[in-house]
């Protein structure tokens, strides 16, 4: 089992957000069912909120989660989701980086691990979304 991981998890973790224990402990639940990673669109995201790229590296490494980069396959199935959100008039210009995350789970993992903010269901609808039980 492949868990890719959002950059809203690892901000809420690295944030200490309210969600964070409960992420953290939803993580290791799903690394123990196989590997967790991050595309690069992820990495760049949750970098801004680090002063070095070692610091990144370790915050990743603890969590177990693996550098994975998106593959061509994956940034297609990402395109043709962003223009079918432009199509039906999606509101963001910008979100190509969010479409690209999804992509990359759906194509490269068994399922994600985000905080949804709707477009998810609607345009990835067959991607398995995993989110704390609380």
């Amino acid at each position: 089992m492949i868990t890719a991981v959002d950059s809203s998890v690892l901000i809420a973790i690295v944030q200490g957000e309210p969600s964070a224990a409960d992420w953290v402990r939803t993580l290791a639940s799903a690394r123990s069912m196989g590997r967790l990673v991050c595309c690069e669109v992820v990495y760049a995201e949750v970098a801004a909120g680090f002063d070095t790229q070692q610091a990144l590296d370790q915050t990743l490494a603890k969590l177990g989660i693996e550098f994975e980069p998106i593959q061509e396959a994956a940034s297609w199935c990402a395109s043709q989701m962003f223009t079918a959100y432009r199509q039906n008039k999606g509101p963001r210009q910008h979100m190509i980086p969010d479409f690209l995350i999804a992509a990359h789970a759906q194509t490269q993992a068994d399922r994600l691990a985000a905080i949804d903010r709707g477009y998810l269901r609607q345009y990835f609808a067959t991607l398995p979304l995993l989110q704390p039980t609380l």
